[in-house]
């Protein structure tokens, strides 16, 4: 039987799921994020009809569409650790794949709108509104990219050689596709749905 190995026998401040290095990381992007929300909420202010008028111009389906993809790609991510930790690799493969597989139809959904909106010829030079929808949406989609990568690179190691994965790699993994889950919970309902 193949076991997942541990780096660190015990959990303290320094090593929380995903290690130290990896929430830095997180509360850095969440600081990056919030900032340009917030500058988006300040120029709405000096500009409410064109945000008003812009904000329906976006599908919320494609948003609540992807919102729910993210969540339960997330979930799936939750379970392919937990299957992990209780050293069942087949169902963790799995896991892996659906938790993907919602990244991947995240990205689907996620052209689909962004053709429309170039169509409509609404890019980002189109108003203040969709200069910042562009910016945080494309910073947002080059998140859930590198998500794949780094989940890939996990499915990778856990078929051809599962005894060589760590699990506080996974979690690492997972702490960055919660991160990118997170980042998409604030996003959606202010550029969806506020303005």
């Amino acid at each position: 039987m193949t076991t997942i190995s541990k780096k660190h026998a015990s959990k303290s401040i320094l090593y929380p799921p995903g290690g130290i290095l990896m929430w830095i990381i997180i509360y850095l992007e969440l600081i990056t994020f919030g900032g340009v929300l917030i500058a988006m909420v300040l120029f709405s202010k000096d500009e409410p009809e064109v945000f008003q008028q812009s904000r329906l111009l976006l599908n919320t389906s494609f948003g609540t569409i992807n919102t729910l993809l993210l969540l339960v790609s997330g979930y799936f991510m939750a379970l392919t650790v937990s299957t992990l930790k209780a050293q069942k690799i087949q169902k963790s493969k799995l896991y892996l794949k659906l938790t993907m597989l919602g990244g991947f139809l995240f990205l689907g959904v996620k052209t689909i709108e962004y053709m429309d909106k170039i169509d409509l010829g609404l890019t980002m030079g189109y108003n203040t509104f969709f200069s910042f929808y562009w910016m945080l949406t494309l910073f947002h989609v080059i998140h859930v990219l590198v998500g794949l990568v780094i989940l890939a690179s996990v499915l990778r190691t856990l078929v051809k050689s599962p005894e060589k994965l760590i699990l506080e790699d996974v979690e690492a993994s997972a702490t960055f596709w919660h991160m990118c889950d997170l980042i998409w919970l604030l996003l959606f309902p202010l550029i969806y749905l506020v303005f």
